[in-house]
């Protein structure tokens, strides 16, 4: 069952305009995003925090060469080297246990053509969005996640919004291993219709790699 709408960390319109941000690739301290955002210092900690603790971001300290007190900096976890999440790796390992479990009592519904592999990246993303507050249907022979009616279609950060997701689902997918990726999101006449196309990408970019 769907998570209700406002749950998900990224529910939060400063939440998604500080991930949008990390996401751009370069680590940011807690000025930068204050600069950026125009938002106090502490509540970005407070949305930092949050997205932290869903495995979102990640913070290390800076590496000085000179004396002075590091700074800590934040980069948005990606699934790729350096910016591997912990947190996203053992969700997906969860998803995958309960995708098996689910297969074993019910062996009829398990799909054609498809990989251990690219099965436990599906139910990775499968509960990433069922948390986020969608409900996904996914066709495993097309390799599509409609995520249809969208929930962020009226959205002012819509856009930002939508690339924050696919960002986010294409790190589910590579923490979870295999060869599946995120090749973009059809074209609609409705803006509220939202299915996103997966890939089976070569492996060298699919898999995931620790921090």
């Amino acid at each position: 069952m769907a998570t209700p709408h406002g749950y998900s960390p990224i529910s939060s319109e400063s939440r998604v305009r500080i991930l949008a941000m990390l996401l751009e690739g370069a680590d940011r301290t807690i000025d930068d995003l204050t600069s950026a955002t125009g938002l106090h210092p502490n509540t970005v900690r407070e949305h930092l925090q949050r997205l932290m603790e869903s495995g979102f971001v990640l913070a290390e300290a800076e590496h000085r060469t000179t004396r002075g007190r590091p700074r800590t900096l934040y980069r948005a976890a990606t699934g790729q080297r350096g910016a591997s999440s912990p947190i996203i790796r053992e969700k997906a390992r969860q998803a995958a246990e309960h995708g098996d479990l689910m297969r074993r009592v019910m062996p009829e519904t398990i799909p054609e053509g498809l990989s251990t592999q690219e099965l436990h990246q599906l139910d990775a993303i499968t509960e990433h969005l069922e948390d986020s507050g969608f409900d996904p249907i996914v066709d495993e022979a097309h390799l599509t996640v409609d995520l249809t009616p969208c929930l962020h279609a009226s959205d002012a950060l819509s856009a930002a919004r939508c690339g924050v997701h696919m960002s986010l689902i294409q790190s589910v997918l590579a923490e979870a291993g295999g060869p599946l990726a995120v090749e973009g999101m059809h074209p609609a006449c409705n803006p509220g219709d939202c299915v996103i196309q997966l890939l089976r990408a070569p492996a060298d970019v699919a898999a995931p790699t620790d921090s």
